[in-house]
């Protein structure tokens, strides 16, 4: 709980609502790096918001793959 309470703001604001179990290290590591590019708080959360599209697509490919056979 110390990591999840020592992220930022909008970060522990948008790991509230995402749709995957995100851990608190795997989100500081995308929004430290996309920071550091210097890019805002909103592109980090945009990155987040891709990665977890990107992610939630593949699930359901494989999920739907499964069904099929």
């Amino acid at each position: 709980m110390q990591a999840y309470d020592a992220l930022p703001g909008p970060l522990r604001q948008w790991l509230s609502q995402a749709a995957l179990p995100w851990s608190p290290v795997s989100a500081k590591r995308i929004w430290n790096r996309v920071r550091a590019e210097g890019h805002s708080v909103e592109a980090a959360l945009e990155t987040l918001r891709r990665a977890e599209g990107k992610t939630l697509s593949r699930d359901k490919y494989s999920i739907s793959n499964q069904t099929k056979c």
